[in-house]
């Protein structure tokens, strides 16, 4: 299966896409899709990659995936339970180029140039909650003004952005199969020493052409993503391994020192590792 560029099944005559995944681990290769996507984690923990940011995903979380801006679902793989999303994918000219552009509908139009970076809805969501278990069951006709209660809802919460960079081209096959796999390497194996010749190994490039590239279709560095991800892999364990202290969550992170791992956890989450798992 190619992973960039990546086709939504698409039932014949069906312009709404309901999509409900039932899996031990997601879909968690690096891809992208014409198709905005809405997911709502029923079950589940993991980490999510929406452009150039790295956060956490778990049960009850809503997401607003834009069109064609690169994610990955990354299941935690220290788990048997099942994992469980329901997403609804359309686009923009779903029901016609001038649906949403209906005096009826202009409110909602703005929800399209909030979706371009993603959007992790933080309020309202019970009243979304509810409307995606009504979609299971739902015709073809409540489903569609389900839809429209959704991106209402939606629109009208608090909200903030999944990434703060928006690559615009679509990526190629070549280009998508290289970012995978410097993506799929990266998360395997962050809690070991990653060195950028190790890495443009991978995208089999030259050390100062890969940083480059990265930097071009990430708008940050290889390093910053590394540590990133890291400081989201310990943010996870302090909070689920009281047992662990904050030195052997540091080294478990990949980290070589406490005193850097303080210093460029503080940096991102802007409070300290203690503070983080107090609260």
């Amino acid at each position: 299966m190619k992973v960039l560029p990546f086709k939504i099944p698409k039932p014949e005559n069906n312009a709404l896409i309901f999509q409900e995944d039932i899996e031990v681990v997601f879909y968690d290769k690096l891809h992208q899709h014409d198709e905005i996507q809405i997911s709502f984690i029923e079950k589940g923990n993991g980490t999510l990659i929406v452009g150039d940011k790295i956060s956490s995903y778990s049960k009850n979380d809503i997401f607003i995936i834009g069109s064609n801006l690169p994610h990955a679902f990354k299941s935690d793989k220290n788990t048997d339970e099942v994992s469980k999303m329901m997403s609804l994918f359309f686009t923009e000219s779903s029901f016609g180029d001038s649906f949403f552009k209906l005096n009826e509908l202009l409110e909602i139009k703005h929800f399209f140039s909030k979706s371009l970076q993603g959007l992790a809805i933080n309020t309202n969501k019970n009243e979304i909650i509810t409307k995606f278990f009504k979609l299971k069951e739902a015709s073809e006709l409540e489903r569609f003004i389900l839809f429209l209660e959704i991106l209402k809802t939606a629109l009208n919460a608090k909200s903030e952005p999944l990434s703060t960079f928006i690559y615009k081209k679509k990526y190629s096959d070549i280009e998508g199969k290289r970012m995978r796999n410097v993506f799929d390497f990266t998360i395997e194996n962050a809690n070991h020493k990653i060195s950028l010749d190790d890495i443009a190994n991978v995208a089999n490039m030259t050390k100062n052409a890969f940083c480059k590239y990265f930097k071009k279709r990430t708008n940050k560095t290889y390093v910053s993503f590394l540590t990133e991800l890291r400081i989201e892999n310990a943010c996870k364990l302090l909070v689920r391994n009281n047992d662990f202290s904050i030195s052997e969550i540091a080294y478990k992170s990949g980290f070589q020192n406490v005193s850097n791992f303080n210093r460029k956890f503080k940096e991102v989450k802007k409070t300290t590792p203690s503070k983080y798992r107090n609260n």
